[in-house]
């Protein structure tokens, strides 16, 4: 090690993508640091799904469980501490400054701070969002078989309601501020005027729009615009997708030698949008601190 780092690889960001990075660097006994600020994209999710032999595990269970795997690997440190600032080191390598003001050294830097939805702007939506609210049918529609499930939004109905279709009993869509969309599955209901509020009555989502019709389904699907959860990309200049996400190459790497990203903050240039699961983040996650690694040895580290 150089004398200016303290670190192999700083890993920013304890979700699924940043634990398994830190579990593929400490494998192989380089020194890397962990920092965890404790926000997380499915913050309020009681309990992932679609992932194999964690089908139904609370999230903070998930993290902790990684967590405590990461404590037997001495190189490995988990600080639970915000990042505020990364920036390239004159000497070589990245400099991390925390949220305390500490200055940190590493070699390479690996990026899993994930995304952030911006919802639309409906009254109480925040409230259930990770509930009766959601994004992915994958990880939340089977929860609602059977029962009347509403999709909130037209740009993505079409897509949703042909997945959703052989789950749920019927289908709503509500354009919201948007036109009716004109290709969407036989037999999907459509519900016309903005949404203004939304609420929970027991188990269903109680949607009341302008002038006072209410509309209950057992689960809404939404699609939010997401933006980047940290100010990374911006600070070391980043290339980014038309999506918001960071662009990275089939290994993980972007357009900064020495920074690899993994999990829903980045995706190739060929896909329209991040891949937004915890398998799919794990993934990402174990790619970008391999390459990493890569580097390093490339750099004669």
């Amino acid at each position: 090690m150089d004398p200016h780092l303290d670190l192999d690889v700083a890993v920013v960001g304890g979700g699924p993508a940043g634990l398994q990075a830190a579990l593929t660097i400490g494998r192989v006994h380089r020194r890397a640091a962990l920092f965890d600020d404790g926000r997380y994209r499915n913050a309020t999710v009681a309990h992932m799904h679609n992932v194999a032999s964690h089908d139904g595990t609370p999230p903070a269970e998930f993290r902790a469980a990684a967590r405590a795997e990461l404590a037997a690997y001495d190189t490995v440190e988990v600080r639970t501490e915000r990042v505020e600032r990364i920036r390239p080191a004159e000497a070589g390598g990245f400099v991390l400054t925390t949220g305390s003001g500490e200055d940190v050294g590493a070699a390479a830097v690996v990026l899993a701070t994930g995304m952030r939805d911006v919802l639309p702007a409906v009254e109480g939506l925040g409230a259930l969002w990770g509930d009766l609210a959601a994004a992915c049918p994958f990880c939340h529609g089977h929860e609602a078989a059977g029962r009347r499930v509403g999709i909130l939004g037209a740009v993505a109905a079409p897509h949703q309601s042909r997945i959703l279709r052989p789950v749920a009993g019927s289908l709503v869509v509500l354009p919201h501020e948007d036109d009716a969309p004109d290709d969407l599955p036989e037999g999907v209901e459509v519900v016309t005027g903005r949404v203004a509020r939304a609420g929970r009555d027991g188990d269903e989502v109680v949607l009341t729009l302008e002038g006072g019709r209410q509309e209950r389904v057992a689960a809404l699907f939404v699609a939010p615009r997401a933006v980047q959860a940290a100010p990374f990309a911006e600070q070391l200049g980043l290339e980014l997708n038309p999506s918001g996400g960071i662009r990275v190459d089939e290994l993980g790497r972007t357009s900064l030698p020495g920074v690899s990203a993994g999990g829903d903050l980045a995706h190739l240039a060929a896909l329209p949008m991040p891949m937004v699961s915890v398998v799919q983040a794990m993934a990402g996650g174990q790619l970008a601190a391999s390459s990493a690694l890569m580097g390093l040895l490339a750099a004669g580290r």
